[in-house]
Formats: C-alpha cells, sequence, structure tokens
C-alpha cells in the first residue's frame, strides 16, 4: 500500500526525522490558510499522487507570495497530471501539500528497501539528488552506493561512515547521518515497509540534513498490525478493480493488454502472460486466485476480469493441487451466467478433479473453448481474440 507525501511525512516525524513543515489541503481556501500558518516568506505547492515525477510534470512549484499560492493551488487541483509513473492516462489531482520554503545547498537521494537477494534491509544513496535513480543507475552505475543491513545489529557505525563517505559529508554532517539513518531504519522496520524513498535528502545552508521529499510504500500483508497507517489508503489513487479484488483477497494487478487472466499460483500466472506475449499479444491483468479459492472468489475473480473495458478475450489456467477444478469450473459456470459472456474464452484445466471439472464446463451449455496445455491455451485465446477484431 501506498500513500502521500504528506502522510509519509507525518510518519518519518513520529520517528523524530527531520522534514520541513507543511500542512495538507483539499481546497483552495484550505492551502490559502495553510500558507498564512507556515512561516513563509517562500512556499512550495505540491500535487499529492501516488506517483514520482510530479515535478517535471508541473505538479510542484516554489512561490514568493500568498497570491501566488492560491494562483497555483487553483491550477494544479483538479488538474491531471501525467508523468513516467502514471501512464498516458495520467491521475487527477485531489489533495494538495503546502510545504515551507528550505534554503538547499546540495541534494542527495536516499532509499531503503528489502533486498530480495540477501533478505536483508538494504541501504542506497547517491550524489545525483533529485535525478530519477533508475536513469542514475543506467547512466552512471558507480554513482550509486548499496549497503545491507544485519537485522541483528540494526544500523552500525560502519554503516553511517560508508554512506557519509559516498556522500563526500563532512564531519559535522557525518554526525548528523548517524542518528538519521538509526531513525529511518527503526520507521521501516516498525511500520513493516516494503519501500522508503527520500529525493531529495537535502542539507540546507544552515548545514542541517533534511528530508525534502518522502515515499513510502507499505507490506500490505502486515497491514493488520498497522491499523493507524491501513486508514491512511487513498482508494481514489487505485484501481477500482484493484480494490474489488482486495475485498475478496485476490491478487489481481490491471494492466494495459487485452487477455484476461485467471490462474492460481504467482508463478503460473507469470508463466501465462509470458506465453500471452510470446504469441503476440498483451496480458490485461495478473490475477492468481491463490492456492484455495471457493466458488465465490472465482465468481468474483470472473466479474472483475470482464468489468474491464480493455478485455477482449479471457484465458483461464488452472493447475489443481489444492486448488480443485470442479471448484473452478462451478464458479466460471455461476459467473457466466450471472454477467454473461461476450467474448472469446479458453479454459485450460489439469490436476485435481480435472474430469470433473471438464465434464462441468461441457454440460454447461456455455460457448468455452477446451484447451490441452497451456500452450495450446494460449495460441487458442490470442487466435480467437485477433479472429474477433478482424
Amino acid at each position: 500500500m501506498n500513500i502521500h507525501e504528506y502522510q509519509a511525512k507525518a510518519v518519518l516525524r513520529e520517528f523524530g526525522v527531520p522534514v520541513p513543515k507543511g500542512i495538507p489541503a483539499f481546497s483552495v481556501e484550505e492551502a490559502m490558510k495553510a500558507a498564512g500558518e507556515l512561516p513563509g516568506p517562500v512556499w512550495v505547492v505540491k500535487a499529492q499522487i501516488h506517483a514520482g515525477g510530479r515535478g517535471k510534470a508541473g505538479g510542484v512549484k516554489v512561490v514568493k507570495s500568498h497570491d501566488d499560492v492560491k494562483t497555483e493551488a487553483t491550477r494544479i487541483l483538479g488538474s491531471t497530471l501525467v508523468t513516467p509513473q502514471t501512464g498516458p492516462k495520467g491521475k487527477q489531482v485531489n489533495r494538495l501539500y503546502i510545504e515551507d520554503g528550505s534554503q538547499i545547498a546540495k541534494e542527495f537521494y536516499l532509499s531503503m528497501l528489502v533486498d530480495r537477494e540477501s533478505s536483508r534491509i538494504a541501504i542506497v544513496v547517491s550524489t545525483e539528488g533529485g535525478m530519477d535513480i533508475e536513469a542514475v543507475a543506467h547512466e552512471t552505475p558507480e554513482k550509486i552506493l548499496t549497503i545491507t543491513i544485519d537485522p541483528a545489529t540494526g544500523i552500525m557505525a560502519h554503516h553511517v561512515r560508508s554512506v557519509s563517505k559516498a556522500l563526500g559529508l563532512d564531519a559535522e554532517l557525518a554526525k548528523q547521518m548517524g542518528p538519521l539513518l538509526t531513525r529511518l531504519y527503526q520507521a521501516f522496520v516498525d511500520k513493516d515497509m516494503s519501500m522508503l524513498e527520500i529525493n531529495p535528502l537535502v542539507v540546507t545552508k544552515d548545514s542541517k540534513l533534511l528530508c525534502l521529499d518522502a515515499k513510502i510504500g507499505f507490506d500490505g500483508n502486515a497491514l493488520y498490525r498497522h491499523p493507524d497507517i491501513a486508514e491512511l489508503r487513498d482508494e481514489t489513487e487505485e484501481d477500482e478493480k484493484e480494490i474489488e479484488a482486495s475485498k475478496y483477497d485476490l491478487n489481481y494487478i490491471a494492466l494495459e493488454g487485452s487477455i484476461g487472466c485467471m490462474v492460481n499460483g504467482a508463478g503460473l500466472a507469470m508463466a501465462t502472460m509470458d506465453i500471452i506475449k510470446l504469441y503476440g499479444a498483451e496480458p490485461a491483468n495478473f490475477l492468481d486466485v491463490g492456492g484455495g479459492a471457493s466458488k465465490e472468489k472465482v465468481t468474483a475473480a470472473f466479474k472483475i476480469i470482464t468489468s474491464d473495458p480493455k478485455v477482449q478475450g479471457i484465458l483461464i489456467n488452472i493447475f489443481g493441487g489444492i486448488m480443485k477444478c470442479d471448484v473452478i469450473a462451478e464458479g466460471v459456470v455461476a459467473a457466466v451466467k450471472e454477467v454473461g459472456l461476450k467474448v472469446p474464452l479458453v479454459v485450460r484445466l489439469e490436476g485435481t478433479n480435472v474430469d470433473l471439472g471438464k465434464k462441468i464446463i461441457k454440460e454447461s451449455g456455455l460457448n468455452v473453448l477446451p484447451a490441452d496445455d497451456l500452450d495450446d491455451a494460449a495460441q487458442k485465446i490470442v487466435a480467437a481474440v485477433k479472429k474477433a477484431g478482424a
């Protein structure tokens, strides 16, 4: 789960992390009031969306008067920002963050994330603050330092020295880096974060380290431990289909293709998406119904897939282990009878109760294309979609 910048900074502030003063605003009037409550004389009007690249898209503006705060708040609020992370449709701005201006001497990049290779939390730093870290990694990888933290020890002095040296900090700033890293790490662990990005981490003109921006992602599987974090969820930033899927504990991610997929198991779902691409089409979603999905779950999954207007065909690929093929078949039949079927549907079943599952679908009278294996299923659905679109 992701949260907005102003929410992320509030979380970090609880752990004593230095962040600028700021106030969220949901209207132009609230933005003006916020500017009046902040010292100034420089303010920053920031669009709040779950995507990076806001500044380049015109969503972050530095202003020097209350009139300019009003002008920029009026322009940004309700507008649609298109950034590399939003996709071509962009995202509508429903919230603003009015922040006190900072005098910046230097900008750095700092993030923490779960490094799956080492099974530890990794700290990533770079002198190229304010830049897209992907671009830095591609063009000048030598400017990125990554270090992993032993969970038994947490942040140690040698971590602080390594980071300070990589960023070229003097002795005074290196002293500040110690408590900063410790507090960020504590926040990461205590709140079950999956990603924490500070870009930029700045040195102010009075030689203070300050987290000028903050982006945080949380482990969705741990939200039950953090009701305070769960309350920060902004569903207007999420795909409606993904929200509906979360209600049934379905692992669903909307994509841009035309073939809807229903699969059990994340690995099999990835393989299904890959083979669809191999035969010249694009998946419309990632959907793992899980190992023990009920008829109701399967029905809900089918409804979510068919609610996507981009879907021109559906591929159901089930390898029954814990999951029983007859349960899938019953769910598919129930869903089709309820919502109808307007696009080609290919079903590949294998494993537990496979013969019963195939019998249920065959006797349902539905216009379903059966498949013998995954390769056969992928070729059939791609051909059916192309034929329907011809």
